[in-house]
C-alpha cells in the first residue's frame, strides 16, 4: 500500500504547487497592473526600457519584416495569378502582415530578443541579491524594477510590430512591382481600399498589446521566480522563450476567432 499512497502523495504535492505558482503569477499580474500608472509617473524609467527593449529588437525586426514581406511578394503573386487576380497582391500582403504575421511573428522575435534579456537580467538581480537589497532598504523591488520593465514591454510591442507591418509592406511592393511587375497604382489601390482601419489594422493592434503584456510578464515572472543560481536562471530564459511562444499562438487563435465572431 505504500507505493500507491507515496504517488497519489507525490501527485497532491505536485498540484498543490502548480496551483502555488498560478496564484503567485496571478498575484504578480495584478500587482504590476495596478501599479501601471505608478510607472507612467516615472516615465523616465520607463522610457530607458522602452529604448532597451524596442531599439535593440528593432535590427531583427525591420529585417525579418523585409523577408517576410518578401516571401508574401512572391507566394501571394503565384497564387493569385492562377486566379487571375494578381492586382489584389497588395491587399493580400497588407492584410496578411496587419492582421495576423505582424503581431504574431513580431510577438515570437520580442520573446527570444527582449523577453530573454529581461528573465536575464531580473534573474542576475536576484541571483547577485540585489532585490534583496532593496528590500533590506526598504524599496518595492516591484515598484521600482519590474514595473517600468512591464510598462516599457506594454509600450514597445505594438510599436514593432507596425515596423514590422511597414517594412513587410514594402518589401512585398518590391517584389511584386519592381521584380514581377505588377501594376504600382494596382498594387496600392487595392491595399488602401480593402484594408479597414478599424477591422482590420485595430485588430492588429488589440493583438499586439496582448502579446506585449503577455510576454512580458511571463519574462519578468520567470526571472522573479527563479533559483537564484547561474543554472535557475539559464532554465528561466529557456522557460521564458518556451512558454511565451505557446502563449502567443494559443492566444491568437483565441483572439482570431473572438474577433470573426464578432
Amino acid at each position: 500500500m505504500s507505493g500507491p499512497a507515496d504517488l497519489l502523495a507525490r501527485l497532491g504535492a505536485s498540484v498543490r504547487a502548480g496551483l502555488a505558482d498560478i496564484g503567485d503569477a496571478a498575484r504578480l499580474l495584478l500587482r504590476l497592473l495596478a501599479l501601471v500608472p505608478a510607472a507612467l509617473g516615472r516615465f523616465r524609467l520607463v522610457s530607458d526600457q522602452i529604448h532597451f527593449l524596442g531599439n535593440h529588437s528593432l535590427a531583427i525586426i525591420g529585417v525579418s519584416g523585409l523577408f517576410v514581406g518578401f516571401v508574401l511578394g512572391l507566394q501571394g503573386y503565384y497564387t493569385l495569378q492562377r486566379y487571375g487576380s494578381s492586382e489584389a497582391l497588395g491587399l493580400l500582403v497588407a492584410l496578411s502582415l496587419v492582421r495576423e504575421l505582424g503581431p504574431v511573428v513580431t510577438a515570437l522575435l520580442f520573446a527570444g530578443r527582449a523577453g530573454t534579456a529581461l528573465t536575464a537580467e531580473i534573474g542576475l538581480m536576484k541571483s547577485g541579491e540585489q532585490l534583496a537589497a532593496m528590500e533590506m532598504m526598504a524599496v518595492d523591488p516591484v515598484r521600482r524594477v519590474l514595473a517600468p520593465r512591464f510598462v516599457g514591454g506594454l509600450i514597445a510591442m505594438p510599436l514593432l510590430a507596425a515596423v514590422f507591418s511597414a517594412v513587410g509592406v514594402i518589401g512585398g511592393w518590391a517584389v511584386g512591382v519592381l521584380l514581377i511587375g505588377v501594376d504600382a497604382g494596382a498594387f496600392w489601390s487595392q491595399m488602401q481600399g480593402g484594408v479597414d482601419v478599424f477591422s482590420d489594422v485595430g485588430n492588429g493592434v488589440i493583438k499586439s498589446v496582448v502579446f506585449g503584456l503577455t510576454v512580458t510578464f511571463v519574462a519578468l515572472r520567470q526571472g522573479h521566480a527563479c533559483q537564484p543560481t547561474p543554472e535557475g536562471v539559464a532554465r528561466a530564459t529557456t522557460r521564458t522563450v518556451v512558454l511565451s511562444s505557446l502563449a502567443v499562438l494559443g492566444l491568437d487563435f483565441v483572439l482570431t476567432a473572438l474577433m470573426f465572431s464578432i
